[in-house]
């Protein structure tokens, strides 16, 4: 058995205030059980319920086109939910294909970026879709890649570049993968040892040495991107190292590394040590920028289609919730204990509210700190490849929209989100919105302009 070095911090579970749950953790998890399934009985699929009552009263596919372009959606369903008991027609309506696999096993990293994911277990998101799963903690992210090849895992809690490494055979053979989810944005920080509080200055930051979890993570290229801006080249004036996020706080203690651009809450874990301080949330380099992904293999899709959007269904419910900020303080003491991040709840919930001390001595109040929207946009992916190919880890022609589009499966998500009464964000720009980073703009549809307009790079 592996010693957990957060074993000793978590103190002796008391029963809960009501007395009916065995700890306060379980005590909220009931209640968000309740808060869930409320909203699940408001959020049933409208559309599944539209086409089932409008084709049970108009039979005939000429009468139900001549009466829906005559009223107009929107009139008839009013009509019909006037005469009508939507409530129990809707639980009729939503067909389930039969799951093919009911067991699974789901690898997950114990950090909040996987808070959908996690939530789901305990407050039974997977088991009211049929499903018994196993949440299954994990040391580190080659381990994840590692168990997904080998098929030990059914599906898994991603650094959402890793299923683009993995299709393109980086680091390993390649085996398509897919994204299904965003789980989360935001929600990572750049935080530096306390003996460094007079560098605040990255270009001071010459042979530091910084952790990241690993090559291909949005921490690997955000540190990138981050430095070079300062003027730094990342291969040649400081040292990048990959390091489990459970073992970054023990490095940074220890004087092994500098500092790191980690997930939470290890970031805000170093504050708490008072070993480290937060020098900038990555929502400050690029606000609402993707980390964490929930996927799986395309295999196990293929093979499995009713389980994968039964897995689809309790990780969008998850997120849903996890996106309202009434919800976070019982968020974070549902997945605080020993089984999902072993870290105190105080921890977790300076995260996932976010009011939280910075280290130097500030109180902070940043409430999108971390936010769990699962819309994976392809634009997404493709700033992905841009920074594969800057920094040398993809060379050659690169067909962007191609391996973005067949790697993040943006219609899916849109689907399954419409279909749980989720709202689905304007998509003008056809699942390629433009963002900026560091105040620049990125335009999917010109990458290798993006690419060469960078004066540090290894192209």
């Amino acid at each position: 058995m592996t010693h957990d070095p957060y074993d000793a911090d978590r103190p002796l579970l008391m029963r809960c205030s009501c007395g009916q749950h065995a700890s306060p953790a379980d005590h909220a998890a009931a209640e968000l059980r309740g808060r869930s399934e409320n909203a699940e009985g408001e959020a049933e699929s409208a559309s599944f319920v539209e086409a089932a009552l409008v084709k049970a009263l108009f039979p005939q596919d000429a009468l139900r086109r001549r009466f829906l372009k005559a009223v107009g959606r929107g009139t008839a369903m009013a009509a019909i939910s006037s005469v009508l008991p939507l409530a129990p027609l809707q639980a009729m309506a939503q067909e389930k294909g039969p799951l093919e696999k009911k067991d699974l096993k789901i690898g997950f990293i114990p950090i909040t970026c996987a808070t959908p994911l996690i939530m789901a277990h305990p407050l039974g998101f997977y088991s009211k879709q049929g499903l018994n799963v196993e949440v299954v903690k994990t040391a580190g992210w080659a381990l994840i890649r590692d168990k997904m090849l080998n098929k030990e895992y059914d599906a898994t809690h991603f650094l959402s570049p890793m299923p683009i490494a993995i299709s393109l055979g980086l680091g390993a053979p390649a085996t398509p993968m897919n994204v299904a989810t965003i789980q989360n944005t935001n929600g990572q920080a750049i935080t530096l040892a306390v003996k460094h509080k007079d560098k605040r200055d990255p270009k001071d930051w010459k042979g530091f040495k910084f952790a990241v979890p690993f090559e291909y993570s949005m921490h690997n290229f955000l540190l990138r991107y981050y430095v070079a801006e300062a003027g730094l080249d990342p291969d040649r004036d400081i040292q990048i190292r990959v390091v489990p996020p459970p073992e970054m706080v023990a490095n940074l203690r220890a004087g092994n590394i500098d500092g790191f651009l980690g997930p939470d809450p290890f970031n805000q874990r170093a504050v708490f040590e008072e070993v480290g301080f937060i020098h900038l949330l990555t929502k400050e380099l690029w606000d609402g920028h993707p980390c964490c992904a929930f996927g799986t293999s395309s295999e196990f899709i293929a093979r499995n289609p009713n389980t994968f959007i039964a897995l689809y269904r309790a990780v969008l419910t998850a997120a849903a919730m996890a996106r309202q900020t009434k919800n976070r303080e019982l968020i974070a003491k549902v997945i605080s204990p020993q089984a999902y991040l072993n870290q105190p709840e105080t921890v977790v919930a300076q995260v996932l509210t976010g009011k939280f001390a910075d280290g130097l001595g500030n109180v902070k109040v940043v409430p999108d700190r971390a936010d769990f929207d699962p819309m994976p946009w392809q634009s997404m992916a493709v700033w992905m490849l841009t920074q594969m190919k800057r920094w040398g880890y993809v060379k050659g022609d690169v067909n962007y929209r191609q391996i973005a589009e067949k790697v993040f499966l943006l219609t899916d998500a849109r689907k399954h989100m419409k279909a749980l009464d989720i709202t689905v964000p304007d998509d003008k720009a056809g699942g390629y919105p433009k963002f900026k980073v560091m105040g620049k703009e990125f335009d999917p549809a010109k990458p290798e302009a993006y690419v060469s307009s960078f004066a540090i790079k290894r192209v």
